[in-house]
């Protein structure tokens, strides 16, 4: 099958456009308003987008509460989303209103980071501690503002819990990470598997 995006005629019962861009890795965007509340939020659409420096991005479809207290502080954290935590990643989810703690809805606990002035989650095996550096809002084909608003942030300081670490390496089998597939659907990134790259001789 074929289909052209401006009509998204694919005869299907759902969308399938986030399904085949997947599996993805969810942001739990944690951050503090300048009125003193805290908040934390999933986004799916979330990577790494450098190394050197380490660079994050997550887009809000809007002007969602974590892109707010991000934009006003310049700060925000990046938790890392385990198995035995989805349930409550999901929870944190919820459509609050501004303000909310989603920390307290879903059963969480906040803890202050490092280096900025956000919350992270403690239970979380990881932590990204994250500066804006910038926010763009991408303009579509026509030139007209998209509805999404993308924040970078470099990562200044990294929490791991020594729980997942074997060997010197993250054990992805311990952490069992969470990624966003389509529609309703999560995966578990636990069964992992080694490739190294071929020695091509020039």
């Amino acid at each position: 099958m074929f289909y052209t995006t401006d009509s998204n005629r694919h005869g299907l019962a759902h969308d399938p456009f986030k399904a085949i861009v997947s599996p993805r890795p969810i942001g739990w965007i944690g951050s503090k308003g300048r009125d003193g509340s805290i908040n934390l939020g999933p986004y799916s659409f979330f990577n790494a987008v450098a190394d050197r420096p380490k660079l994050v991005m997550f887009s809000s479809a809007g002007r969602k509460h974590s892109q707010r207290n991000a934009a006003e502080t310049g700060v925000f954290t990046c938790n890392f989303v385990s198995r035995n935590l989805a349930e409550k990643m999901n929870l944190s989810s919820a459509a609050l209103p501004y303000g909310s703690n989603e920390f307290d809805f879903a059963g969480l606990t906040p803890k202050q980071a490092e280096l900025i002035d956000a919350p992270y989650v403690a239970e979380a095996f990881a932590v990204l501690e994250c500066k804006v550096t910038e926010i763009i809002e991408p303009k579509t084909l026509s030139g007209a503002p998209s509805e999404n608003v993308l924040v970078f942030g470099e990562v200044v300081g990294i929490h791991i819990d020594e729980a997942i670490v074997r060997n010197g390496r993250l054990d992805m089998s311990i952490a069992r990470p969470i990624a966003r597939m389509g529609y309703m659907d999560y995966s578990e990134g636990s069964d992992v598997f080694e490739m190294f790259r071929p020695q091509v001789e020039t």
